[in-house]
């Protein structure tokens, strides 16, 4: 496992933390887990801290999720987490795990990934010190906002967990943030993801120029423009937005149809272009700005989205990229990803844990997460040793130019003699 700098500061060396650290990994979220508890513990072996309990070899808390016959479940926790400061990690997405209900074999959905956290929460019966909810998508985070006669679950469900005692809740790239007007007076973080997918875009691909003359940044609709204008401003490029232009008349699926995508921006003749969204679900959308922006002669499209549902399968992908529409996809390893997804040669996962590991090693000893959330100076760094790199490698393919063309000339000159 990767091992990361550890902080000088007195943070860890001196800070009391909240209270015996556990993490409770939900189903569907253990290997993410594993990964978080691993660098916790190495990291919290390597420092001086006296504390009882403050050097383990794994934190998690030993949970689980039992159902009867009729699908009902209950929470168990199968250890004491009296004074704990618990952090519950759960993938709300995760459509790979069943349960038998009646004899037939049902997938979770989100409802009832959000009903084992609340079971957990009762398990604990008040008896933690602290309890933080760690949902990297946002549970009904697309139902955040009424437009008519309808509920407002996001809202609801985040006045449930606060008042079940959760302190805080930690998301990633929600998809609306203000829905954390429903809970004023209770810890709301969401957390931006731009430095990881800025890490793992300049590792798959290294013949970018990073400048506005050949790359921009494109906001697939204006839902999503802040935050295209944050990565960009944070690597120095313009922003263009699509923005989707609907039939108000009908109502299809529950939601009004796009009728077509309409662009906002200065040309992307010739660039390369970042689509930078929350999430792909079906594909539909960011599939047809690709290939808007392929009909403006964009020079290679690769998207960036935080959660990859891909909720009609990989095969619409398959094709947009067979058809020259869509170069690379990066989505984070936050929830579920399907083998086949990884598998794909066009496909690049963004992991999340070791920024998930800092977040809970922070808030664990009570301490401000915002040196977590300051990114610019480390893409600054990130952009810097690239270009180092790629001049490195121009230098090399010069000086190999120069060495071929000089034994080219010597050989001649053998042969003439």
């Amino acid at each position: 496992m990767e091992k990361i700098k550890q902080p000088t500061d007195a943070t860890y060396a001196h800070a009391i933390p909240v209270g015996p650290l556990g993490i409770v990994a939900m189903p569907g979220c253990e290997e993410m887990a594993k990964r978080v508890d691993g660098y916790i513990s190495m990291w919290r072996n390597d420092r001086i801290n006296d504390i009882d309990g403050y050097h383990k070899d794994s934190y998690l808390v030993d949970v689980s999720l039992p159902r009867f016959g009729s699908g009902e479940g209950k929470g168990v926790l199968n250890q004491s987490v009296r004074g704990d400061d618990l952090y519950i990690l759960v993938d709300v997405t995760n459509y790979s795990l069943t349960y038998n209900m009646y004899g037939i074999k049902s997938p979770m959905s989100p409802d009832d990934h959000y009903a084992n956290v609340k079971r957990i929460i009762a398990a604990a019966g008040g008896r933690e010190k602290r309890i933080t909810v760690i949902m990297p998508f946002l549970y009904e985070s697309r139902q955040h906002k009424r437009m008519t006669r309808e509920s407002l679950d996001c809202a609801m469900a985040l006045q449930e967990l606060v008042g079940m005692g959760v302190s805080n809740i930690l998301t990633f790239d929600a998809h609306d943030p203000r829905v954390q007007n429903a809970i004023p007076c209770a810890g709301f973080e969401n957390v931006a993801t731009t430095y990881q997918f800025v890490k793992a875009l300049l590792r798959a691909v290294d013949d970018l120029t990073l400048d506005a003359d050949h790359m921009m940044i494109i906001s697939p609709d204006e839902g999503a423009i802040n935050r295209a204008i944050y990565f960009a401003n944070n690597l120095g490029l313009d922003v263009g937005m699509f923005y989707k232009r609907r039939d108000y008349s009908k109502v299809v699926d529950g939601k009004n149809p796009i009728v077509a995508h309409e662009f906002l921006g200065s040309s992307v003749d010739g660039k390369d272009v970042i689509v930078v969204d929350d999430m792909i679900a079906s594909g539909e959308s960011v599939i047809d700005v690709a290939k808007q922006l392929k009909a403006r002669n964009a020079r290679r499209v690769m998207v960036c989205a935080t959660f990859g549902l891909f909720t009609k399968g990989m095969g619409v992908f398959d094709q947009a990229v067979k058809d020259g529409l869509i170069d690379r996809i990066f989505t984070t390893n936050s929830i579920y990803q399907n083998p086949e997804t990884l598998a794909r040669p066009y496909y690049t996962s963004v992991d999340l844990s070791k920024y998930i590991a800092l977040l809970i090693d922070r808030m664990n000893h009570d301490a401000s997460i915002e040196p977590l959330l300051q990114y610019h100076k480390k893409i600054g760094g990130k952009v810097k040793e690239y270009q180092e790199q790629q001049a490195f490698r121009k230098k090399q393919e010069i000086e190999g130019q120069l060495y071929f063309e000089d034994k080219q000339s010597e050989l001649v000159v053998h042969q003439e003699g």
